[in-house]
């Protein structure tokens, strides 16, 4: 079963149990998936849908942010709450050390030497760790790795 699948069971055992905010939750995300495949005029392949779940879970993490600065303690369970729901459909993360261990294969198989060749590194990596890292992560550990060799 495929992540899309998986959200549109949730989405009706949701419904059944009244459960306000994963449906509420996984309707938004399944929305988002469908307006990437109007886009995109295709469907989405399981690489591509996780991406769609990373945004929805970085909007969240904003969300969460703002409300913390305003002090506004429902809005601040109510993006925790949207969180863990999406947490559930995206894979086991990577540890920083199986991050880096990717990163070092990935620059050695493109023979990237200097911060330079930090775009190939990041095009060969990015699918490989599509939904268990962030950019933003990854890039901290290629340009780390890539100033330091």
């Amino acid at each position: 079963m495929d992540t899309k699948q998986k959200l549109q069971q949730a989405l009706k055992e949701a419904m059944r149990q009244r459960d306000d905010v994963r449906k509420r939750t996984v309707r938004s995300v399944l929305a988002a998936i469908k307006l990437a495949e109007v886009e995109t005029g295709k469907p989405l392949d399981e690489g591509a849908l996780l991406g769609v779940l990373q945004k929805e879970v970085k909007m969240r993490h904003e969300a969460l942010e703002g409300a913390q600065k305003a002090g506004r303690d429902d809005l601040i369970a109510a993006a925790r709450a949207e969180m863990a729901v999406l947490q559930e459909f995206l894979p086991e993360p990577l540890s920083p050390e199986a991050l880096e261990t990717l990163a070092r294969e990935t620059i050695a198989e493109v023979g990237a030497t200097s911060p330079r060749e930090m775009g190939k590194v990041m095009s060969a990596l990015m699918p490989r760790v599509q939904g268990r890292a962030t950019g933003k992560e990854v890039s901290q550990v290629v340009r780390r790795l890539l100033q330091g060799d």
